[in-house]
């Protein structure tokens, strides 16, 4: 198979050529995506690296990381890569792993690989504490969002698609800035791929965040809850009709009116100063009660239909389109 790996260069001057110089013999062509970048990162690459297999690709403006890797998927398709590797250009992620992200696709295991620095307890030692419970709370929303409950850390960038289900993908409305990892595993369970984690440690160099934490935690959430819905509704409405539908309609139903019912003989027993009978507390309390339970059901349902076969061996080659 032929590897290709993808590296959005923005501000990574002082280790991307140390990034580059890493990359293993097995990779085939290295892209280095200049996302407009203010030092000229594309210019500098071309200038310092001698590696015949990097290939410097330019953005005309600044599209940020998911616009960034989008070039390099497409330089890839059009080169008839297998498998296509995003590396950051900022020292974060170690290059030699990248025969482990590639092995799981390669043996026909997985679709999509991506990196998780919470598999080792020692791993997470260096992890600032800020970053470690927000990355913890980020993976549970990404879990019920997405779909894929077997994976966690969800923002590691360091991922391998195999270009057969990268196909599939709509490429043209991938979230192109900090929500695109996020997004790729959405889009990834809407063609029931098969992701699988990869154990790395987390590395982290003189770089500063451009995250806003809170600026973007209202968006993230909107986010994560515009493809809940989108994911439940093309998963046990559109595409399928299954038990997990029943179980989360009449949960809905149970404990919604389980509610209004309890809420509205409340009122009415304030407003006349009569208590309720304990047999209207049973009619409001036993609904929400069953309710709840069907809505775990639901819960156990969708988890246990997280995707387990691989997607790509089942497609033809290049008889599918991102678009």
């Amino acid at each position: 198979m032929k590897v290709a790996v993808a590296i959005p260069c923005y501000k990574v001057k002082d280790h991307v050529l140390q990034v580059l110089s890493e990359i293993p013999t097995s990779v085939t062509k290295i892209y280095a995506v200049d996302d407009c970048c203010p030092d000229g990162s594309g210019d500098f690459i071309e200038a310092n690296c001698r590696d015949p297999r990097v290939q410097v690709l330019r953005n005309p403006v600044n599209l940020g990381v998911g616009g960034a890797v989008v070039t390099g998927y497409r330089q890839a398709l059009a080169d008839d890569m297998d498998i296509v590797v995003k590396v950051d250009g900022d020292g974060q992620m170690d290059p030699r792993l990248i025969p482990y992200f590639v092995r799981p696709i390669r043996q026909g295991r997985a679709d999509y690989t991506k990196g998780n620095r919470f598999y080792r307890h020692e791993s997470l030692r260096g992890m600032p504490r800020v970053r470690l419970v927000g990355n913890a709370m980020l993976s549970f929303l990404t879990k019920l969002s997405c779909g894929y409950w077997n994976v966690m850390d969800p923002t590691n960038g360091y991922t391998a698609i195999h270009c057969q289900v990268l196909r599939e993908l709509p490429l043209d409305k991938l979230e192109t800035r900090y929500f695109f990892e996020t997004d790729m595993l959405f889009r990834l369970n809407t063609t029931r791929a098969v992701v699988k984690d990869v154990p790395m440690d987390a590395i982290y160099a003189d770089e500063t965040s451009g995250l806003n934490v809170r600026k973007v935690l209202p968006e993230f959430a909107a986010k994560h809850l515009s493809r809940l819905y989108r994911r439940y509704l093309y998963n046990y409405w559109l595409r399928d009709f299954n038990i997990g539908s029943l179980y989360s309609m009449m949960g809905l139903l149970f404990v919604i009116g389980g509610t209004l019912f309890g809420l509205d003989h409340w009122l009415t027993s304030d407003l006349h100063g009569v208590p309720a009978t304990s047999g209207t507390v049973m009619l409001a309390g036993l609904p929400i009660l069953i309710g709840t339970q069907l809505l775990i059901a639901f819960l156990h349902h969708d988890i246990s239909s997280t995707p387990q076969e691989p997607l790509h061996p089942q497609l033809t080659p290049h008889l599918t389109h991102p678009e």
